[in-house]
């Protein structure tokens, strides 16, 4: 159980030395934090905001090898990616699934060219495979894509990736983390490193719910804060160049008539060279990505009109139903942490591969990496801060280590099949109040007992992370995710022991938030 106060609680001890303190709630400092804490070190995980606020929420959903890295001739990282991959599946199946990609051919030379690449990508995947590629006709194309594009339409190759909700596993790793002994914070703010003779001894944290500032003792500074490297990278020496390179991938959320079926769509190469995605996900579509170079980094990132009617018009190009700006239901933006390499000017050349650093001071920076590769990351990070903080070596464990709520178990009803192991625990919690059963608005199928879930079991602080993280509503629909706020801002009032001014606050917040998901 995911208690903040809790583990508020073990911060009260000022003669404790954390083996290792983790600053970022994402992906990959909540897997550091799961690999840590598996080893038997002493780990604390400390977010600034919510789990998966920034990058970790904002994924286009894929567990993937990368089919365009293959095509840059980065070998290693799909090999590590695929394999990946597969663990990613094997640990978590009740969040990480099979999905077909059919890649549609316009061309004669499509057929055979990327028929034989994705073999390639079958072969280095191995064990680790999801389903061999194979190339279809028109009317297989057809008869799984009904609404693809039929002018010029040739046939198609089909191949198979992962598919998953992010911020979904996140919460259950964060959970996982925990079961193993990790103490993870949200809203726990680093403002200060610690140093003693120059090296990195601890972190200065504001506790941004009370006000409360603690000072924590660590034998190594782990910084996982994805796009806000280089701010943490600052603390430790004001004059450090920046080594991320940012930039933004952009995604829409339609109706799920754009894409009937289970079987997604992959363009690998439109006409001014980008990829582009339709996923079916949660019972809608999703479209996406672009890949825009931007200037800074902020953790509401926006949209910019260009990269809008890029999805818009190639989604309009490649199936047949043409999407209109009314018809999107909601849009995300997450920022990429690219690292920076010498003589690149284009983000879409930048290795997606991660980079682990060490300071002068000690300070430990992983950075860059994608979703799949997580798990990796986090091993490469542990074993080296294990030797920096002159720890007894302990070997890894993630391999093999199933996330919370892992079963193969399908469950009955729908919206509780992502809870895995824990849909029976919230069955039994729904049936103790009639009116927890009750949906929170027709368009999307989640119960008001989620949100008392949400409290207990999840460490949801507020509104948005409910609507935003523990369930996917704002992600799916902006304007219904506005709707629920009062109901789900009322659930969650009673359970934190909050005034009516505090539920009028975040509901006024939420939909300044949810705006931002609108079209513009």
């Amino acid at each position: 159980m995911l208690n903040r106060e809790r583990m508020s609680a073990a911060l009260e001890d000022r003669g404790m030395v954390w083996d290792f303190i983790i600053i970022g709630g994402g992906a990959t400092g909540v897997g550091v934090a799961i690999d840590a804490a598996s080893r038997g070190y002493k780990t604390l995980l400390l977010e600034a905001h919510d789990f998966g606020k920034g990058t970790s929420s904002r994924s286009t959903k894929l567990v993937h090898g990368g089919v365009r890295y293959l095509q840059q001739g980065n070998v290693s990282l799909v090999l590590d990616a695929l394999k990946e991959r597969g663990l990613m599946r094997q640990n978590a199946p009740h969040l990480v699934h099979d999905l077909a990609f059919i890649v549609p051919n316009y061309s004669w030379w499509e057929a055979p060219f990327y028929g034989i690449g994705l073999r390639v990508y079958d072969f280095l995947a191995g064990k680790h495979g999801f389903g061999p590629s194979r190339n279809l006709s028109r009317e297989k194309t057809l008869e799984l894509i009904p609404t693809i594009e039929t002018e010029g339409l040739r046939g198609g190759v089909i191949y198979y990736d992962g598919q998953f909700d992010d911020t979904r596993l996140l919460i259950n790793m964060a959970q996982t983390a925990e079961t193993h002994g990790a103490t993870l914070l949200n809203y726990l703010e680093v403002t200060q490193l610690v140093k003693e003779n120059e090296l990195v001894r601890g972190v200065i944290a504001v506790d941004r719910e009370t006000g409360t500032e603690h000072e924590l003792r660590g034998r190594a500074i782990i910084s996982a804060t994805g796009a806000f490297t280089d701010t943490i990278r600052r603390m430790d020496n004001p004059e450090n160049d920046s080594i991320i390179s940012p930039s933004q991938g952009v995604h829409i959320i339609l109706d799920k008539s754009f894409l009937p079926g289970d079987t997604a769509v992959l363009v690998p190469h439109t006409s001014d060279g980008r990829v582009l995605f339709a996923i079916p996900w949660h019972d809608h579509t999703l479209v996406g990505t672009t890949d825009t170079p931007i200037d800074g980094v902020t953790l509401e990132p926006r949209a910019r009109q260009e990269e809008l009617d890029f999805l818009l018009s190639h989604t309009a190009r490649y199936l047949s139903k043409d999407p209109s700006d009314s018809d999107v239901l909601s849009l995300f933006t997450g920022i990429r942490p690219l690292v920076a390499v010498q003589g690149e000017s284009k983000t879409a050349s930048l290795s997606r591969d991660h980079t682990l650093h060490i300071s002068g001071s000690g300070l430990i920076t992983i950075t860059g990496g994608k979703w799949t590769t997580y798990r990796k990351m986090a091993e490469d990070t542990v074993d080296q801060a294990a030797t920096v903080a002159e720890l007894d070596s302990m070997p890894c464990l993630t391999r093999n280590l199933p996330i919370h709520g892992a079963t193969n178990e399908e469950h009955a009803a729908a919206n509780l099949a992502l809870y895995g192991s824990d849909a029976a625990s919230i069955e039994s919690l729904l049936r103790q109040n009639d009116a927890w059963t009750a949906p929170l608005h027709p368009q999307l199928n989640i119960q008001a007992g989620e949100v008392i879930w949400a409290v207990r079991e999840e460490m949801a602080r507020t509104v948005e992370d409910f609507l935003g993280r523990r369930s996917r509503a704002l992600f799916l629909n902006a304007r219904a995710a506005i709707e629920m706020a009062p109901r789900v801002a009322s659930l969650m009032a009673g359970e934190l022991g909050k005034n009516p001014e505090w539920q009028e606050q975040q509901i006024r917040q939420v939909t300044n938030l949810a705006e931002r998901f609108f079209m513009m």
